[in-house]
């Protein structure tokens, strides 16, 4: 497992969804999920420290947890099928340890909440992981043919305008 915290969440320009990234601890590879808007919004208002005067739907289930004597150990994206993230909630009670099935934006939620460690499986961030973008070389016939474009172009016609 590889423990991982969220670097950042981002807006999707082409639609409604919501990007988070994991940011591994101890490295530079992230793992991009894409996520719902209501997810998002729990995630970054908890990681702000914005407190609802009631709980809401991520709270709910860690007081459920609670009440019924158990404690969130961690949480863990277990498993990338067919472009879908699974992930589990490991729950501890009386020494007993259960693995409950989440979708992978709850249980980030859920573990910003509870201030507990969220993990990749290592095969998952082998297949999604990515590394930073290094900077690239400049391509210098692509700046030429930007350039020509340029050249081309009359601004003193704009400027009558």
């Amino acid at each position: 497992m590889i423990e991982v915290g969220v670097d950042t969440i981002r807006v999707r320009l082409t639609g409604q969804e919501r990007l988070v990234l994991l940011k591994e601890t101890d490295q530079e590879r992230q793992l991009p999920i894409y996520i719902g808007v209501p997810e998002a919004e729990a995630i970054s208002l908890e990681l702000k420290g914005y407190r609802h005067s009631r709980p809401l739907t991520h709270d709910l289930l860690l007081n459920c947890v609670k009440a019924l004597g158990g404690h969130l150990e961690y949480v863990l994206i277990s498993e990338l099928r067919d472009n879908i993230f699974y992930a589990l909630l490991h729950v501890v009670r009386d020494g007993e340890a259960v693995d409950i099935d989440s979708r992978s934006s709850d249980s980030i939620a859920i573990a910003v909440r509870a201030k507990v460690p969220i993990y990749v499986a290592e095969e998952v961030m082998e297949e999604a992981g990515v590394w930073p973008a290094e900077e690239l070389p400049e391509d210098q016939e692509g700046l030429s043919i930007f350039r020509d474009f340029v050249d081309t172009l009359d601004l003193d016609e704009l400027e009558d305008q």
